[in-house]
């Protein structure tokens, strides 16, 4: 295998850098932060408190990626010192100290190159992240809470807000299902690939014998509506359903019904949302969850309609998608893309970063009609 030249690598990351700041479009980045920086100071921001909070997670985001940029164009310049300071000293400790920083460099430039694929219609849009638990009785449950527990460690590490509407606890472990927002710009078109069916393999915790257990959960992500969005829900084709809020175990957390449940009779879509103190708030929330899903179910009707005309066949990614092996080995393996880690405990933690790239650029792929 041929030795790269330190030198040409510099060169040629150089150059991607370059390549992705153009399509990024640096200068109308910074002019966007000038523009939000004046709105998140204005006086009169808190008045709308929705619109504050999107305005500011907005511009935190803007100087994150700007900050992001600049900081791997300084450290590209501080490389090529750093392997003129080896040179010229004949110091191996300094050079080895280059070549971590160089193959650094490369995975997170190469982090940054995926940015550049999410031009999707909603793709920069906030999400709605929605995980049931399925086939695996308990364990299906404690599954569905692991991943809840993932995607909220994942958002943590970003810095993304995020606030769970609704979730609903099993009888002895885990829960049923929940729902909950990652409210950060690009949140939808990073997750996006993550819709699917997730198969955890485990000795079960909940079995006296110590037996394997397979158990699945299905995870839905969809785009958060915005007022440009013509979704028109008729009154006559939603039941709404009120309950008292319950925590673990059945607990009630509530003493008044104000949990709204929402279904869509003609899709058979159905939503929930406890977490506000009033149940006017709850249904307004659960509309606007609701409002969100029939969005992407539409997109996803648009393009498989597209499809057929082309005389293409839609891609099935939305089925099992990654399995969770914790024994008698331990792997986590992406079925689509082939991405693997070895240690699931990190996973399971929120490092979930090189799955969501290698997803983001199967699906441009799966999208462009080439093949994955």
């Amino acid at each position: 295998m041929a030795v790269i030249d330190p030198a040409e690598e510099i060169n040629e990351l150089t150059g991607t850098l370059r390549s992705i700041q153009d399509v990024l479009d640096l200068d109308a980045m910074r002019k966007q932060i000038e523009e939000l920086e004046e709105q998140a100071a204005a006086p009169d921001l808190w008045n709308d408190q929705d619109r504050a909070q999107k305005v500011t997670s907005k511009l935190s985001y803007m100087q994150g990626e700007v900050n992001r940029i600049e900081s791997l164009g300084r450290r590209l310049e501080d490389l090529v010192v750093l392997y003129e300071l080896a040179a010229a000293e004949d110091d191996a400790d300094t050079l080895e100290e280059a070549g971590r920083e160089l193959e650094s460099l490369r995975g997170d430039i190469g982090a940054l190159e995926v940015r550049t694929l999410l031009s999707g219609e909603y793709d920069a849009r906030e999400a709605v992240v929605t995980i049931q638990s399925q086939a695996g009785g308990v364990d299906a449950a404690d599954w569905a809470q692991m991943l809840q527990r993932m995607y909220l460690r994942w958002a943590e590490r970003k810095g993304y807000p995020t606030e769970v509407y609704e979730t609903s606890y099993a009888e002895e472990a885990g829960i049923k299902s929940t729902t909950f927002t990652v409210k950060a710009p690009y949140a939808y078109g990073t997750l996006r690939g993550e819709h699917g069916t997730h198969r955890l393999v485990r000795i079960s915790p909940f079995d006296n014998q110590g037996r394997r257990q397979t158990s699945f959960a299905g995870v839905d992500v969809v785009p958060v509506v915005e007022t440009t969005d013509h979704i028109d829900i008729n009154e006559d084709d939603l039941r709404v359903d009120v309950y008292r809020s319950s925590g673990p175990g059945g607990q009630g957390v509530n003493t008044t019904d104000s949990a709204v449940r929402l279904t869509h009779l003609p899709t058979g879509i159905v939503v929930s949302c406890q977490n506000e103190r009033s149940q006017l708030q709850n249904k307004a929330t659960a509309m606007a969850v609701l409002q969100s899903k029939l969005l992407e179910r539409k997109r996803q009707e648009e393009a498989a309609a597209l499809n057929e005309i082309r005389g293409e066949s839609t891609t099935s990614w939305g089925t099992q998608i990654r399995n969770y092996v914790l024994h008698p080995y331990q792997i986590v393996k992406d079925l689509r893309t082939g991405t693997e880690a070895g240690n699931p405990g990190s996973v399971l933690d929120g490092d979930i970063d090189g799955f969501i790239e290698s997803e983001i650029r199967w699906l441009r792929r799966q999208e462009a009609g080439t093949d994955a």
